[in-house]
Formats: C-alpha cells, sequence, structure tokens
C-alpha cells in the first residue's frame, strides 16, 4: 500500500457522547462515532458511494466484497429494507460508514429496520461520522485499508485496530469472485419489478443465454431476462465445455469484486477458447468487462479510488451520447492496451478512464458501467437490448 500523509486525529471535544464504534485507518487516524447493526470488529478496503438511493442493493452487491463503504449522501436507512430488494442473498459488503444514525423507516414497502437487517446479517455500521472528511482522506490518498469496530460498550484496542488495518492485505491479487459466486448452475426467468404486478416471469424468451457468474447481481439477470432471454447461471469457474454443453445464443459475463488479474488466470483462458471455436455473441459488465479485455490482450491497473456511485457520466464515442450511469470499480481496463482490432466505445467523463470495448466485425462488446441501474438511472439499458438484437 502507498505512503499516505496522516491526517490530524480529531479533537477529544469533537468526539460523540460515549462512543461506540470506531473506523481505524492504517495511517493511524482514528474515527468515531456510534455502532449499529452486529458488533465485533472487521478490516476491508474503505470507498465512497455517492448514490443518494439503493443502499439495500450497494450493501448486498456482491462487487463489494472486501470493502466497507462510506455512503456520502447523509439520509441512509429512512426507507428500511425489504427482501424485494437484495441483490444477492446477504450483504457482501464487509460493513457501513455513515453521517447520520438511521431514524425509524418510512415506506410502504419496509419490511424491516436497516439495524435490525444489519444484525441479522453480522454486518458492522458506524454513524455519526463526519463523511465529508473521509471522502476527501479517500480521494486525496486512495482508499485505505481499515478496521471498524462496534462495542456497545466503547472498550476499544486503538493499536491493535490500526495494527488489523496495517496488516490488511488489500484487493490486489485476490480473486474474490471465486467466494460471491454460485455454488451449482441454476435457470433464471425473473423480470424487472413493474408496478402493479411487482416482478414476473419471462415465458416466451427468444433466445438462451449461459451468465457466468463472478457476482452477478439479480437485477442484471432480471434485465438479460425482460430483453428476453432463457438464462442460465454457471459458476464463475466453468469451462468452456460447461458453456456450450447449453447450446447458448449468447454468452454473459457478469459483474463482480476482486483484481480481474487474479480471476482472469481461469476466467480468460475459457473466453478466448470460446471467441476462437465459436462464433457466440459475448456482452460483458463491469469485472466481466475486464475479463473480455484481459482475454482479448489488454491490462487492467488499480485505480486510486475508483468509481461508485450512480451518477458518472459516461459518453459513448460513435454517438457522442452522454449517460449517467451507475458504477462500482477499484480496478480499470488501461485504454492504452487495447490490442488492434478492438475498438473503445466508452469512456469515462470524469476521469477519462475506459469504460467500454467491443471486437471490430463481431457481436462481442462490454461495458465498465452498471446498466442494470439498481440502484442508477436506465440510461444504459439498451446495452441489454442491443445484447438480445445481437443473437437474433
Amino acid at each position: 500500500m502507498p505512503a499516505q500523509t496522516a491526517i490530524a486525529q480529531p479533537s477529544t471535544a469533537a468526539l460523540p457522547d460515549h462512543p461506540t464504534a470506531c473506523l481505524a485507518l492504517a495511517d493511524g487516524t482514528i474515527f468515531y462515532g456510534h455502532g449499529f447493526g452486529a458488533t465485533g470488529e472487521t478490516t476491508a478496503e474503505l470507498c465512497f458511494n455517492t448514490a443518494m438511493s439503493g443502499y439495500q442493493e450497494i450493501m448486498t452487491d456482491p462487487s463489494y466484497a472486501g470493502q466497507i463503504v462510506t455512503f456520502t449522501f447523509p439520509h441512509i436507512g429512512n426507507t428500511g429494507t425489504t427482501a424485494e430488494d437484495d441483490e444477492t442473498g446477504d450483504p457482501v459488503a464487509a460493513g457501513m460508514v455513515v453521517k447520520w444514525m438511521p431514524t425509524q423507516s418510512s415506506n410502504w414497502r419496509a419490511e424491516q429496520e436497516l439495524s435490525d437487517w444489519l444484525n441479522a446479517r453480522g454486518r458492522i455500521a458506524i454513524g455519526g461520522i463526519d463523511t465529508r472528511r473521509l471522502t476527501r482522506a479517500i480521494r486525496q490518498q486512495g482508499a485505505p485499508h481499515v478496521a471498524l469496530a462496534h462495542d456497545p460498550e466503547g472498550k476499544f484496542d486503538i493499536e491493535a485496530l490500526v495494527a488489523k488495518a496495517r496488516g490488511f492485505s488489500g484487493l490486489e491479487g485476490l480473486d474474490l469472485a471465486k467466494d460471491v459466486t454460485c455454488a451449482q448452475s441454476y435457470r433464471w426467468d425473473e423480470m424487472r419489478w413493474a408496478w402493479p404486478e411487482g416482478y414476473s416471469r419471462q415465458t416466451a424468451a427468444k433466445h438462451k443465454v449461459v451468465a457466468v457468474d463472478y457476482g452477478a447481481k439479480r437485477n442484471i439477470l432480471r434485465c438479460l431476462a425482460s430483453a428476453g432471454c432463457d438464462v442460465m447461471v454457471l459458476p464463475a469457474t466453468a469451462t468452456f465445455e460447461d458453456v456450450v454443453s447449453h447450446n447458448p445464443d449468447g454468452v454473459f459475463l457478469s459483474n463482480g469484486p476482486g483484481d480481474p488479474a487474479a480471476t482472469g488466470e481461469y476466467a480468460v483462458p475459457m473466453i478466448q477458447q470460446l471467441m476462437k471455436e465459436t462464433d457466440l455473441p459475448i456482452f460483458g459488465i463491469c469485472l466481466g468487462h475486464q475479463m473480455l479485455a484481459l482475454a482479448l490482450g489488454a491490462t487492467t491497473i488499480k485505480m486510486n479510488h475508483g468509481h461508485h456511485g450512480a451518477n458518472h457520466p459516461v459518453k459513448e464515442n460513435e454517438t457522442g451520447k452522454v449517460e449517467i450511469t451507475s458504477m462500482n470499480h477499484g480496478f480499470a481496463v488501461d485504454a492504452q492496451s487495447l490490442p488492434d482490432g478492438v475498438e473503445e466505445t466508452h469512456v469515462s467523463l470524469f476521469d477519462g478512464s475506459n469504460c467500454g470495448i467491443r471486437v471490430t466485425g463481431k457481436p462481442i462488446f462490454s461495458v465498465q458501467q452498471h446498466p442494470e441501474a439498481s440502484p442508477g438511472p436506465q440510461d444504459s439499458f439498451y446495452l441489454f437490448e442491443r445484447f438480445a438484437a445481437s443473437m437474433a
């Protein structure tokens, strides 16, 4: 981890009365606050997310494995939680950092309070934190390694927590897709939520799709079903033979956590064989985008603090159209490494980083953003329709 400039520690006067939680950064900075959710300790990489809604979808997004999320929007928890909004079975993010403690929820869909939901799922959260100060630190110094502790009695071994933060291995070199992928294959036919029916089933699918699960969000699978696809989900370690045995019309590469180079050790050979021995359309999102890029000969890089939010402007190069997108990634494809025959289709207007590629003359493409918009805008949903059209 690169050296960091220490931030002045908060004065005693700034501490909350009877703090019951603390966040220890690897540089020795300590933030005190009030804990909610589960008690205990956890270590992870700290990132921030700027979305104004969708905290439950964010916490259950498998792409957040190994990370604690700082929410820059202060009103977290005010709509409660509902099982319908889970993107996977249980929260995957290691913890939550918020400005204000959650108030009693007020929403007709709410089934459980956020604090109770977190506690039941073993996830620690801390409130009363100056999230603006913390976010500035992350932007300036990069995503830090941290330890988060919640003790109702307020007893903390600060030296031990800082040592645990410094001892965290970080995400570089980690293959986390194996930790969050499905244990066995399954079929998916649930479509996007719509009023007043809620979730309905796809009964007239036109295309058979194999989705390789590196940490797939449920709403991505729903979007595929809504685009007319009969989806068979396979584990991240699926082989070429596993994929073609289902006789698909197309292959989807899902989002997921961790270092793409590590996951690519087993995912890239499968994708390369697919491109070499078949003419199947291939569509990738997020980690799937990075897997496709690696399979084509490009490289990936670790970003300073990544992109996490629901307001990221992305430009489509061919049309000049600017889409407001949902993002969640700490690694990126190095556009300078794209080989001949691979076009850059989308770029971030925040920092110019790569957000999309396609193979010239073939129905093979991918994007870094999350077009399923859970949470976030729906500007990029056309990509699912484009994938379906490529299989028609």
